[in-house]
């Protein structure tokens, strides 16, 4: 006694393969792929919106954060001015905490100058647009 498997009957994909001509499986194809890019384009743009929509209010509670920031330190500094006027004239004080202020705002002045100083890919991208040969830039006659 021989046991075989019997086959399973045939999917309606073979079974439209095996009548449908080459131009017909190759028109479904393509409207297949149509569809597939359509649906994938909206998913972009849906998923895009939805990360914008995300960024934008991060973006906004961290502006708020720094008014919020600033507030604290117009404050501070206005409660360190009448600190200090109790001691002195009302006038040296406020004269007082803005030197602070100046004398803060310089070290940052420095600092974030430096620190755009060390920043190479500026220069390097101009050194690379030197070096790219004349053929390749447009507009330009060779002489």
């Amino acid at each position: 006694m021989s046991s075989q498997i019997p086959e399973p009957p045939p999917s309606a994909a073979h079974v439209k393969a095996d009548n449908a001509s080459l131009g017909e499986l190759l028109g479904d194809v393509t409207r297949d792929l149509s569809t597939l890019m359509r649906q994938e384009v909206e998913l972009a743009k849906a998923e895009a919106k939805q990360t914008a929509t995300r960024a934008g209010k991060g973006a906004g509670m961290l502006a708020g954060a720094g008014i919020g920031g600033h507030f604290v330190l117009l404050f501070l500094s206005l409660a360190l001015m009448w600190a200090l006027g109790a001691v002195m004239a009302l006038g040296w004080a406020a004269l007082i905490v803005a030197v602070i202020w100046a004398i803060i705002a310089a070290i940052l002045a420095s600092t974030g100058r430096k620190e755009l100083k060390q920043i190479k890919g500026l220069p390097q991208t101009g050194e690379t647009l030197s070096e790219i040969p004349p053929t390749l830039k447009p507009g330009e006659v060779n002489r």
